[in-house]
């Protein structure tokens, strides 16, 4: 029925070569005096938090990675003016993931026409404890509670979800939490940034999980559940407070808007080419009947008419996709009541269950679908067991819930979001500490772009510079950009001059071998 869908991932991607330098970074001062830590003590530095701190990139935890983290590139700042040691629970290669765990790695990179996973076998064993404090405490996939949940190392708790595999690594004991280790070190200087996989899951499953605003016990909660603001708010609290108590100054950063990045916005929402004529027509025939079946029933149309290709190699005409939206009234027997004259009962009773909740995607601002980065391999495919024509996967067969985060799904998030921010930016005035508003940030990056060092780092998938190949996490020059906001806060607040590192030293891509 599609004439070509390759347009719809490989038209946006320009392949930029890597930068293969070595991290660097300069020496100066932001304002050319005698560099100094101005009231803060970096003597010990620890971080915590999720992937963000870790390093995580391409879709997964490896060396080189973690090497460029953000609290490892602070650190290194840091030391100019007295910061110590900065220790890092390393994994084992450069492949990422575990032996012996589905699900984990290995890490993806570009092949010249998107993300693949590089060779080789993962080597970390979750099993392998090691020993010593770690500075960088934070742990992929942690939530805003699992940073106090005692026995989240616990290696007995992986089947059951209870535990994660890289904290069980670096975890002082089984029955430990990441804020007790983290409060045992005594640190001078701290950094966190928690509360993005508060809805993360939620948004990157298509909003496949339950909005637990009102649940009080996260013990209940699905691992794509969105926290309730409540509990955000004690923990972080509770957090802050045990990090400060002995005198520590610090730094936190707010959350971005999950729609910032590229994981959301690279596949566009009209993203089937012109149409045959004569798919053109039947769908029109077929959705308009929809239409006017939802009239009769005073409720808005569902379905935009649908254009031809016009045979012109050199224009392409867009069409917006079908999805499938849990939210909308099931309207399967109106459907079926209504198209049975034409399609017969049982062609009639089919296409009725089909698209009792269907509607093509919306790009206007205030109704704007988003469709997940991992859904572009499917669009225009046809649907295993569903009967041609209607088979057609976003053209005839709607694309289903896990592939879309809905207009009224993407509404939930933000809720959240801005509850959680108005939490942290509360705490962290009352406790006077350095604050990065990243939300912003990434807003800009995803709105143009940021230029610094003859750059600009932007969100555009692959090629933009700021983000890795899983479309959620940021590239090394990514990451050095976020440790420059976190250094500019720093320096604002306790009246250091700490200078920005140099965004050019930092690859925008990992080379499958390092």
């Amino acid at each position: 029925m599609i004439k070509n869908f390759k347009w719809l991932f490989l038209v946006s991607l320009t392949f930029v070569a890597c930068n293969n330098d070595e991290v660097e970074v300069i020496s100066n001062s932001s304002d050319g005096k005698v560099l100094t830590a101005g009231t803060a003590d970096f003597t010990k530095f620890i971080a915590l938090g999720n992937s963000l701190t870790a390093g995580y990139s391409d879709s997964a935890l490896f060396i080189e990675g973690q090497k460029g983290s953000y609290p490892n590139i602070l650190s290194q700042q840091f030391a100019l003016v007295g910061g110590g040691q900065f220790k890092t629970p390393f994994m084992a290669d450069n492949i990422g993931g575990f032996v012996g765990i589905p699900g984990f790695g290995p890490r993806l990179f570009f092949n010249g026409a998107g993300p693949a996973p590089v060779p080789g076998t993962p080597s970390t064993n979750a099993a392998t404890v090691l020993t010593g404090g770690f500075n960088n405490l934070g742990v992929p996939g942690a939530k805003s509670f699992h940073l106090v949940a005692a026995g989240y190392g616990n290696i007995a708790g992986l089947a059951t979800g209870q535990a994660n595999p890289y904290f069980v690594r670096f975890a002082s004991s089984p029955a430990t939490s990441i804020i007790v280790d983290a409060v045992a070190q005594n640190a001078t200087f701290f950094s966190l940034w928690i509360g993005n996989n508060d809805v993360l899951g939620y948004a990157t499953s298509g909003g496949v999980g339950a909005n637990q605003t009102g649940n009080t016990n996260p013990a209940t909660y699905g691992s794509n559940d969105i926290t309730d603001p409540g509990v955000f708010a004690s923990v972080y609290n509770s957090l802050i407070t045990a990090l400060t108590a002995k005198g520590a100054k610090g730094v936190v950063a707010n959350l971005p808007y999950v729609t910032s990045v590229p994981y959301f916005t690279t596949v566009p929402t009209n993203a089937v080419p012109g149409l045959p004529p004569a798919s053109a027509a039947q769908l029109n025939q077929l959705f308009g009947g929809i239409n006017a079946a939802l009239a009769a029933s005073s409720l808005p149309a569902r379905f935009v008419t649908l254009v031809a290709d016009d045979g012109n190699s050199a224009t392409i005409e867009t069409n917006a996709l079908l999805i499938k939206d849990e939210s909308l009234i099931n309207i399967s027997g109106a459907i079926t009541a209504a198209l049975t004259p034409s399609f017969g009962a049982a062609t009639a009773g089919i296409l009725g269950n089909l698209y009792g909740q269907a509607r093509h995607a919306s790009n206007s601002v205030a109704t704007r679908d988003y469709i997940v980065l991992p859904a572009r391999t499917v669009i225009g495919t046809p649907q295993i067991g569903a009967t041609a024509p209607f088979n057609t996967i976003g053209v005839s067969f709607p694309m289903q819930d896990s592939t879309t985060l809905t207009a009224s799904e993407t509404a939930e998030v933000k809720i959240a979001t801005d509850a959680y921010n108005a939490a942290i930016r509360s705490i962290a005035t009352a406790k006077g500490l350095a604050f990065v508003d990243a939300n912003a940030v990434l807003t800009q990056v995803a709105s143009g772009g940021i230029t610094a060092n003859g750059y600009t780092v932007s969100s555009t998938y692959v090629s933009g510079g700021g983000f890795s190949m899983d479309g959620v996490h940021p590239s090394p020059r990514g990451y050095a950009l976020i440790a420059n906001q976190f250094l500019a806060a720093i320096n604002t607040t306790y009246g250091s001059n700490l200078k920005a590192v140099d965004l050019s030293k930092y690859r925008i891509l990992f080379t499958p071998v390092l």
